[in-house]
C-alpha cells in the first residue's frame, strides 16, 4: 500500500449540506428553519433562561440555589486511630507516603476518633479539641501548620 492509495472508508466523509441554495438543492426556501416566527428569523432565538414568558426553571427549583465560598478550605481528615502506628512524627508528607492522603499539599485536619499509646510530634493544618487532648494526655506535641 503506498499512500496514494489511502482513502477513508465509503461513507466516512460526508458533503456538508449547503442551505438556502435553492429548491433542487434539498434545503431551499425556508433553508430548514420552518416558516415565519422567532426562530426563522436573522438573530432569532431566545437567550438560554427564557422559557417564553413561563417562570424559568432555574427560579422553579428553589433547592438548587445557593452560595458557594470560593475561598472555603476543604481539608483531609485523619483520625487518630490511622496515624497510632507511625514512630516519631507525622507530617503531610509522612501521611501521603503512608497512602493516607493523596497529596501531601492539602490542607489537613485531625480529628479524635481513635486513641494513642506512644508520644507522637504531630504537624497538621488544624486539630479537634479532642485530637489536641488525647495527643497531649500521650505525651506528644501539636504543631500547627500555615495553610
Amino acid at each position: 500500500m503506498k499512500l496514494h492509495d489511502l482513502q477513508p472508508a465509503p461513507g466516512a466523509k460526508k458533503r456538508r449540506m449547503r442551505k438556502a441554495r435553492g429548491i433542487a438543492a434539498g434545503k431551499g426556501k425556508t433553508a430548514g428553519r420552518g416558516t415565519k416566527g422567532q426562530n426563522s428569523r436573522a438573530g432569532g432565538g431566545v437567550r438560554p433562561y427564557f422559557e417564553g414568558g413561563q417562570l424559568p426553571l432555574v427560579r422553579r427549583l428553589p433547592q438548587k440555589r445557593g452560595f458557594r465560598n470560593e475561598n472555603r478550605i476543604e481539608y483531609v481528615a485523619v483520625n487518630l486511630y490511622r496515624i497510632a502506628d507511625f514512630e516519631n512524627e507525622v507530617t503531610p508528607e509522612t501521611l501521603a507516603g503512608a497512602g493516607i492522603i493523596r497529596d501531601a499539599s492539602e490542607p489537613v485536619a485531625i480529628l479524635g476518633e481513635g486513641e494513642l499509646s506512644s508520644p507522637l510530634t504531630v504537624r497538621a493544618h488544624r486539630f479537634s479539641s479532642s485530637a489536641k487532648a488525647k495527643i497531649e494526655a500521650a505525651g506528644g506535641e501539636i504543631e500547627l501548620l500555615p495553610y
